[in-house]
Parts: C-alpha cells; structure tokens; sequence
C-alpha cells in the first residue's frame, strides 16, 4: 500500500511540474511590423502611424524599412517591398503607406503571400513584385469600421486611419478576413523588362544605392554573360545620352579611388560607381532612364 501511494504521488509530482513548465514556456512570438512610406521624417506623420499601433498593440514590434521612398513613386515602393520581404519569415506584417491615390476610389487592401505574409496598403500596384514571386493566397478589402481608428475619418490620412489600425488587428492575432470582403484579384504595375539580342541588352537604371550614387539597374548577372562578358572585360554601356567603357570588376577597389567601375551587386544585378565617389552625380543622371549596354 505504501508503495503504491509513493508511485502515486511521484505520478502526481511529476504531472504537476510538466504543467508548471509548459505554464511558464514562452509563447509562439507574435509577427513584427515592417513599416515604409514616402512620409520623410521631418515631420510628425511617422511617429502618429506608430502611436496608433502601439495604442492598439502595445508589445507590437515596429522595423522601419525606410521613409525616404522618393515621394508618389509606386514603382520605387514595390521595388523595395519585394526586395526586402524575402528576407522575412513567415506571418510578418509589411504595412506600405505610399499612396498619391489617398482619398479617391483606390481600395485599401490586406494581402496574403503564397508565404503567408501579409501586405497592408493601398491597391496601387505596391504589392506587384512580391505577388510576382510568391504568390497569392487571399486578398480582402478593408471596410469593417472596427478595423479603422475610431473616431477618425480624415480624406488624406489614410496611414493613420486605415492601415495602421489593420496593421494592428493582425499584430495581435485577429483573423484577417474580418478586415472586410474577399477580393479577387490586385492591381498590378506594367514592369518593363530587358531585352537582350544581337544588339545587346537594353534596360533601365531603376534606383541609387542609398546615399552612394551607385546606379543600380534592372540588368542581371545572366543577361550581362549573354553577351559574353567575364570579369576583366570592359563593357561599352549608354545610359542618359552618355557612353561609358567600364572595366567590369568584382568590388570597388579592384579600382582606384575615383575610377568607375560595373560590378555585379548584392541583388545580382549590374551596378555603375565610381570606387568611393558618387557616379550618379558625377555625370548627372537621374533614374529612372534607359540603360544600353553594347555587344562584346
């Protein structure tokens, strides 16, 4: 009898202590919030949008991609949510305010990725390239008034009033097809893209790298070796009425300082700079402009 109520109790103990951990391990962490706008920082836009998360979603974990997007530009905005989402897991929040359309019939959406990322924005065409590679598994419509800032209606806000409070309700683990109606579909921007034949490649500078002039392009690795370029080539290219011959190298001091270079970059795509000097304002061009680079 004494035996049998010991095994008892070390059952008991032990069913006790496997509650008490499982209690005490950490819950399934919640998804952060990469945020991008054209709002600049010199004013207090940001900094609202971020008031009303936290307001509603107090632990919310806010990145900010960037707010320096060059303003009314959707090509540049769904250049940069493409780029960077990838690098995201699963369940996070890309919340994208860049929208000249604010106030008009333009729909507010929530997107699902075919990896269950969610985009909240403006049907713009913002969400273009990442829909290109990932797909899509939903799309709804932002309409439920529970889903917006209470209060709040203004016409040329909408950062504030609509996105930020959906971006919100996801954060906290509400069902996202409570935002509103199932959509079929998204509006898409018409990309341009490269040509490559036997009279070379022709596409576009599509950005700068930040703040070093570099001009970055729509050109990939691939089309460059199409023409049968290699690594010590030097490569004929026209772009903004202009003819460079650059020494195709592998990074920037491969040349000296001041020199100009093409180089592969960290998006696989053909780059121009000037090691430690700025190509973009060196030769006044500003992207987006065609680009040509010459048969071998």
């Amino acid at each position: 009898m004494t035996a049998a109520r010991l095994a008892c109790g070390l059952l008991l103990a032990g069913l006790l202590a496997a509650a008490s951990t499982d209690a005490l391990a950490d819950p399934a962490p919640k998804p952060v919030i990469v945020f991008m706008t054209d709002f600049g920082t010199v004013d207090d836009a940001v900094a609202i949008c971020k008031g009303v998360i936290k307001t509603l979603a107090p632990d919310a974990e806010i990145i900010d991609l960037t707010h320096q997007v060059r303003p009314y530009s959707i090509s540049e905005g769904a250049r940069l949510l493409g780029r960077t989402s990838q690098y995201y897991p699963p369940g996070t929040i890309f919340l994208t305010v860049i929208d000249p359309g604010v106030g008009t019939g333009r729909r507010s959406i929530i997107v699902k990725s075919g990896r269950g990322q969610y985009f909240v924005l403006p049907d713009n065409g913002l969400v273009t390239q990442v829909v290109d590679r990932d797909g899509i598994e939903g799309v709804r419509e932002i309409t439920n008034p529970q889903w917006a800032l209470a209060g709040s209606g203004s016409s040329t806000f909408h950062g504030r009033d609509i996105y930020s409070p959906a971006a919100a309700h996801l954060q906290r683990g509400e069902d996202w097809k409570d935002a509103g109606p199932e959509l079929t579909g998204v509006t898409r921007l018409d990309i341009a893209g490269v040509i490559v034949d036997a009279n070379g490649i022709r596409g576009q500078t599509v950005a700068l790298d930040g703040p070093f002039g570099n001009l970055v392009t729509n050109i990939a690795r691939d089309d460059l070796v199409k023409l049968g370029y290699q690594l010590g080539d030097t490569v004929r290219v026209r772009v903004a009425g202009k003819e460079f011959a650059l020494p195709f190298v592998q990074t920037f001091g491969t040349v000296p300082k001041g020199k100009p270079l093409l180089f592969i970059d960290s998006r696989g795509l053909v780059s121009l700079a000037i090691n430690q000097g700025n190509f973009a304002a060196a030769h006044g061009i500003e992207p987006p402009v065609p680009l040509e680079i010459l048969p071998k």
